[in-house]
């Protein structure tokens, strides 16, 4: 049987470039987005308030590059915002065929150059997080915020916002925002030594109202794959709950932020308002894999092998912060024996 937290990396790889837009929820509540505020009296957190509500409630239409380190992706984007929903449509320009379609909180997913793609275990990425949209978290104890600056992208006017760490445990970020509807249409990710480890950025882009019908609709060929992202958890306590597992040490300002409901809380997401990682915990099954660090970008990936019940397990820390942070996350988790063979036995 093919391991779950396999499974998980493996769709980690393939879809953190397009999961990021699906995860924010159509806020209405924060409709009041400060466009009447005269631009130019606005501070940096000013600007972060408006980020969250115009990344949903702002239509529009274009083409984006993301970079990770040498990996470049690009996708196209229609994106509309009508009668308090959200549609969306994301398809792929390099890399394979397929698309993801998004009506409200129901997702059709075709990747037929992919395989099968289980959209139960989203985890959020960035700016784009379901925790930055639907609460502005403190970001200011954690980061610097700052405005450096006016420059045009893509044709647009826009505010550029810097994000400084205010210790090395997370990146920085710089955020471009467009003047009129507070849209996110560039963004770096950088590392202590201002190192861009991560570049998103509009390349052509229309901020209107006036998208057809047509362009939210499923147009490739392949095994549609539905999720509907609005689906409650069994049990309200399972929001961040760490089954058989503790995580003694994590960064400072970082909140249990989710848990995927399959999981049975053997993985748990954390976010500080902006970055997120996720701590996977799994016994070990068949061949082992090679333990320590591995980047790509500004996306961590840490795996750290623990004994527990006389068995080992897998401590697996994915996520936007640095491979020293990371590495102190994985190493701080202690699994509790014996729940361990609880759980051990369950998989059987």
């Amino acid at each position: 049987m093919k391991s779950p937290l396999r499974g998980e990396l493996a769709m980690v790889r393939r879809l953190m470039v397009v999961l990021w837009v699906l995860l924010a929820p159509a806020m209405a509540v924060h409709a009041e987005n400060k466009q009447a505020e005269a631009p130019s009296s606005m501070t940096a957190m000013d600007w972060l308030e408006r980020l969250g509500p115009a990344l949903n409630m702002t239509s529009y239409e274009g083409v984006f590059v993301y970079a990770r380190g040498d990996r470049v992706h690009s996708m196209r984007i229609a994106h509309r915002y009508r009668n308090g929903q959200v549609e969306e449509r994301l398809v792929m320009q390099d890399g394979g065929s397929g698309e993801i379609v998004r009506k409200g909180m129901d997702v059709v997913c075709v990747l037929p150059d992919q395989g099968r793609i289980r959209l139960d275990e989203v985890i959020p990425s960035g700016p784009f997080a379901e925790a930055f949209t639907s609460q502005l978290m403190p970001v200011s104890q954690w980061y610097q915020p700052a405005l450096v600056g006016e420059d045009r992208v893509a044709g647009y006017d826009v505010v550029t916002v810097d994000l400084t760490a205010k210790d090395n445990d997370r990146y920085s970020h710089r955020l471009w925002v467009e003047k009129e509807t507070g849209l996110l249409v560039k963004s770096h990710v950088r590392d202590v030594d201002e190192t861009v480890l991560e570049h998103f950025q509009f390349t052509s882009l229309e901020i209107t109202d006036d998208i057809a019908d047509e362009k939210f609709e499923v147009q490739t060929e392949g095994r549609e794959i539905t999720r509907h992202l609005g689906d409650p958890e069994p049990q309200q306590s399972s929001v961040g709950r760490m089954t058989g597992w503790t995580l003694n040490w994590r960064p400072d300002g970082y909140m249990a932020a989710a848990t995927p409901s399959s999981s049975n809380g053997k993985a748990v997401a954390f976010s500080d308002g902006l970055a997120t990682f996720s701590v996977f915990v799994e016994p070990v099954k068949g061949v082992k894999m090679p333990t320590g660090a591995s980047r790509v970008g500004a996306s961590t990936v840490y795996i750290h092998e623990v004994s527990a019940a006389e068995r080992p397990f897998l401590i697996v820390v994915v996520g936007e912060i640095p491979p020293e942070t990371a590495r102190k996350v994985a190493r701080s988790v202690s699994i509790d024996d014996a729940l361990a063979q609880g759980w051990i036995a369950s998989d059987h």
